[in-house]
């Protein structure tokens, strides 16, 4: 069966940084875009950032200039520098999958596979 397993999440102070890794097994990935999205407690998941198969990027406006996404798609991996953390990115890190299809990025629902998630929190 497909997995998605992340780690690279901690308990940091603000101005710290983590990386996180997602490995995805089980299929073929070829064409996937994969993604981060987040959920503070009592919140909705929210989108963080996204990269296609091609490497093409895109990013929620909080975490432009601190955060990147990159992925190795021989390893069908994908990673999460996140640099000047703040007390807002505080949340439970999900990895998803989705193959291709013409539809907006940020959306939760047209993703087909989901990770555990991951804690990140960050103190003040």
């Amino acid at each position: 069966q497909v997995q998605l397993v992340e780690s690279g999440g901690g308990s940091v102070q603000a101005g710290d940084s983590l990386r996180l890794s997602c490995a995805a097994s089980g299929r073929t990935f070829t064409g996937d875009t994969m993604a981060w999205f987040r959920q503070a407690s009592g919140k909705e998941r929210e989108f963080v950032v996204s990269i296609t198969w091609g490497g093409s990027t895109n990013y929620e406006d909080s975490v432009k200039g601190r955060f990147t996404i990159s992925r190795d798609n021989a390893k069908n991996t994908v990673y999460l520098q996140m640099n000047s953390l703040k007390p807002e990115d505080t949340a439970v890190y999900y990895c998803a999958v989705r193959s291709p299809k013409f539809a907006a990025l940020s959306e939760v629902t047209t993703y087909d596979y989901w990770g555990q998630g991951t804690q990140v929190t960050v103190s003040s």
